[in-house]
């Protein structure tokens, strides 16, 4: 009996924690955390990390989108052609749903994960408030 109360508390320690990291569907969560959790990642998951070139000018992306297909590296051409205070070869870091403009995190967790030696990116370019940006993912979670 000592066994199972232990295991219960331990289960409703453990689970509000789970619940608020996955947002704001606290109401859907309810029914089943693990199905729930499944289906989100089937959607892209939680947090991406990205790379990106942020133009403010469409003809300079444009510029940029070409090195890309003439198969320059993703972070030489941002290191070049990025606008942004990423210069480090464009790379955001880890970026969770709801900390990007709309049109960015829907392009971003779309994008299936890649590499620097075979990106995969925006194309054409997604136009945001801040600019013109050509994504790329490398890792999702």
């Amino acid at each position: 009996m000592i066994a199972i109360w232990k295991l219960i508390q331990s289960d409703s320690v453990k689970m509000p924690p789970k619940k608020a990291a996955g947002g704001a569907k606290a109401g859907k969560s309810k029914g089943g955390d693990d199905g729930d959790k499944g289906k989100g990642e089937k959607k892209g998951g939680t947090a991406v990390k990205v790379r990106h070139i942020l133009c403010e000018k469409q003809s300079k992306i444009l510029e940029a989108l070409e090195k890309l297909k003439a198969g320059q590296k993703f972070n030489e051409v941002a290191a070049t052609y990025s606008e942004d205070k990423a210069r480090s070869g464009g790379d955001l870091g880890w970026m969770t749903r709801g900390s990007m403009v709309g049109p960015f995190q829907e392009a971003a967790f779309a994008l299936p994960v890649s590499s620097l030696g075979s990106p995969v990116y925006t194309d054409p370019p997604v136009k945001t408030k801040f600019g013109y940006h050509i994504i790329m993912v490398e890792g999702k979670k």
